[in-house]
């Protein structure tokens, strides 16, 4: 399949067209997930919508190597975690799909990236090897083509100057950063933001912070940084397509990429809208993985294909994954 069919969807039909072509192939050609529907009942016969298409615990990227088709690696994108932990992997065999997929889901939400400012706080990132966050950041400065664009590690100081700068106070600015390093931002350094500047946050205290809720975290951001909304990125490892919020605390998928909700106790049974459960994650551009994947999140779903974030399943490296044990 040509990827651009993937990036050129329009409308819920493409998107079941698209969806069962690849479960499909991923079904013949990923020998992993093929003994994982196998082992539920369903067969590539059985699926007749995506519906009926069952999602990957996303806890087997930690145990496999999840791919469709004996292939080359580009890349191997692995996740954070802590001494001792087991590390996520996904093995990328076509960049370019990866980078189409967040140029075109950015572009998407926020118009063409040359019109922005991008400055990266991503510290925890930038320490280790593997993260696709900072793949992402890296291509999005170089395509910005701005000289004030780049990453910060911990001058902090240097941070603030160019946000003040008066040369840029006509600019679109996308200040990204993860959140531990946004708190301690605004919690040592009084920052006076102009109209144009867009914050966004992409999750997580990586040990360095006690964990809050979105909300929570918005607030203090909104205060520090004195302004009215706080954007968001949900991304991961595993995925090669992005959702963003604009700072309603709702997410939006681009076309390529849509979310359901499942049930906790029943996990081949969707919940349908406004309803706390288990998020599984439709993601088209991973066609050279797998497309269909039950994240450990927990969410609600809305009519619109909107959806929140609400938490994480506790213990929820075993639960989805006993019947492969057996």
């Amino acid at each position: 399949m040509q990827t651009d069919t993937i990036f050129s969807i329009q409308n819920h039909l493409d998107f079941e067209r698209i969806a069962l072509r690849i479960f499909n192939h991923q079904y013949i050609h990923n020998t992993f997930y093929q003994r994982f529907c196998n082992l539920l009942g369903i067969t590539k016969a059985s699926v007749k919508s995506s519906n009926d298409i069952p999602y990957l615990p996303i806890e087997f990227f930690k145990q496999e190597k999840i791919v469709s088709t004996p292939y080359s690696i580009e890349k191997i994108f692995t996740s954070s975690g802590t001494t001792g932990s087991t590390i996520s992997k996904h093995y990328v065999k076509d960049l370019d799909v990866y980078e189409k997929s967040f140029r075109k889901g950015f572009e998407y939400f926020y118009g063409d990236i040359k019109e922005y400012v991008v400055l990266a706080l991503l510290p925890s990132y930038l320490e280790r090897e593997g993260s696709s966050l900072v793949y992402m950041a890296e291509k999005l400065i170089k395509d910005s083509s701005h000289p004030e664009s780049g990453f910060y590690l911990y001058d902090i100081e240097k941070l603030i100057k160019t946000l003040k700068k008066d040369s840029l106070k006509n600019k679109k600015i996308l200040l990204i950063g993860v959140s531990f390093a946004l708190l301690d931002l605004v919690g040592h350094h009084n920052v006076q933001l102009h109209d144009q500047t867009i914050i966004m946050e992409t999750g997580g205290m990586k040990g360095r912070r006690k964990e809050m809720v979105r909300g929570e975290l918005h607030q203090r951001l909104k205060k520090g940084f004195n302004i009215d909304k706080i954007h968001s990125e949900y991304g991961m490892t595993e995925l090669l397509s992005q959702a963003y919020s604009k700072g309603n605390g709702l997410f939006y998928c681009p076309p390529w990429m849509k979310i359901s909700i499942r049930n906790p106790e029943d996990p081949l049974t969707n919940l349908g809208h406004h309803k706390t459960g288990g998020v599984n994650i439709i993601d088209l551009a991973n066609i050279n993985s797998c497309s269909f994947i039950a994240s450990q999140d927990l969410g609600k779903v809305y009519e619109d294909g909107s959806f929140e974030i609400l938490g994480r399943f506790d213990h929820s490296d075993i639960r989805g994954c006993n019947l492969m044990a057996l």
